[in-house]
């Protein structure tokens, strides 16, 4: 399908049964089924119905928001000494707040340096919240330490422990779908690169490259004939490196968010899509550096920043992002026997989401088919209906 092809229904409808997908078409047409007739009816009219969204890169628990990214060893400490409770409620509450937004899936990365007890602690605490509110999509970020280019020890004695161990217990545990290489461009270092996204392979593991900026050429070198499902950080590719990025089949993931300035996004971003590259857009939410947990934000930035169609990001942002996480057979589209995972926007036009910068223009969350957030009014409430935190 095209990017900028929606499969748009006018005046149409949706049948929800046990959390999935019954039907879908015209509403006269859905109506008049016989299994609708004792269906509970919500009425959307006026509004816009689309799929829930699916942030297919995020940094969601990992650096902790008291440290920053700099300061890795701190904030693997921070997280040794906190609670799976604390950990666990602070992350809900990111959670929720992106189902208010309008997000129904979200991919989440550790990245603690190695640190195997931070990194075993992080996975626990992303499995507890699986399904709750939504859908967390847990993946081992691999991070190579610092250190010297040239057999440096401590590297070495990483990647040995991290290919040979690590990958293997959390793949038996099933505790990540995903293993995520961290490219810092360093041309010495591609045989560990490459040891490590074949380790990830052989143990089981689909593949993201985090490629950082202007890498892109060399990400998709590393990435050849490895299970790699998704390049991320491709804001600044090259337009002749597009063609190659095609060649090889895998998602492009665009972050608008991460950085807000640049003058050669827009044609960069063109080259892509006339390549025929899959785009995906997600937040990059970081609590530091990259505090949005707003898709609606996201996709209209993308339309602003990279010159995307409102169509094409919204594409980008739920069916795109779905293949980028690896959940497409049941996210991104409303499509039969897929999850009703879905959205009721206060908007009567889909385009109408690029004219609009950090407001939530979401009535409904639907996930699994129960809506799990719903617009409220606003109003005062008496001091005794408030319920204090301590």
């Amino acid at each position: 399908m095209e990017l900028n092809e929606l499969g748009v229904i006018r005046d149409g409808a949706l049948l929800v049964g046990n959390g999935v997908i019954q039907e879908v078409g015209p509403t006269r047409r859905v109506e008049n089924l016989a299994k609708a007739r004792d269906a509970v009816e919500i009425s959307a009219v006026g509004r816009v119905v689309m799929p829930g969204f699916v942030d297919s890169h995020t940094h969601l628990m990992f650096p902790p928001p008291e440290v920053g990214d700099e300061e890795i060893q701190s904030a693997s400490r921070l997280v040794r000494t906190s609670s799976v409770r604390r950990l666990v409620g602070r992350t809900r509450a990111h959670l929720e707040a992106m189902a208010r937004y309008g997000t129904t899936t979200v991919e989440a990365k550790t990245g603690s340096l190695l640190d195997e007890s931070t990194e075993i602690k992080l996975l626990r605490v992303m499995a507890a919240l699986k399904n709750e509110p939504l859908d967390v999509i847990p993946t081992f970020l691999m991070r190579l330490p610092q250190g010297g280019l040239h057999g440096d020890g401590a590297i070495e004695t990483a990647v040995d422990w991290v290919s040979r161990e690590f990958l293997a217990k959390i793949s038996r545990r099933r505790l990540a779908h995903f293993a995520d290489l961290v490219l810092d461009g360093e041309p010495a270092r591609r045989p560990w690169f490459d040891r490590l996204l074949k380790a990830a392979g052989q143990a089981g593991f689909h593949c993201k490259i985090h490629s950082r900026t202007r890498h892109a050429g060399y990400a998709t070198a590393l990435a050849g004939g490895r299970n790699v499902v998704s390049i991320d950080h491709l804001e600044e590719a090259l337009p002749e490196e597009a063609s190659a990025l095609a060649a090889f089949g895998c998602i492009a993931t665009l972050l608008p968010c991460y950085d807000l300035y640049g003058s050669r996004v827009a044609a960069c971003t063109r080259s892509l899509i006339e390549a025929g590259v899959p785009l995906a857009l997600a937040s990059d939410f970081n609590p530091q550096h990259t505090p949005t947990l707003n898709m609606q934000t996201v996709v209209a930035l993308a339309s602003r920043q990279f010159g995307l169609t409102i169509g094409e990001a919204i594409s980008a942002a739920v069916i795109n992002g779905a293949h980028a996480a690896g959940c497409a057979n049941r996210a991104g589209s409303l499509e039969l026997g897929k999850g009703a995972d879905l959205l009721i926007l206060n908007i009567s036009d889909y385009r109408e989401l690029g004219d609009q910068l950090g407001m939530n223009l979401v009535h409904l969350t639907m996930k699994r088919g129960a809506f799990i957030y719903k617009e409220g009014d606003v109003a005062p409430l008496a001091a005794e209906d408030l319920h204090t935190a301590w």
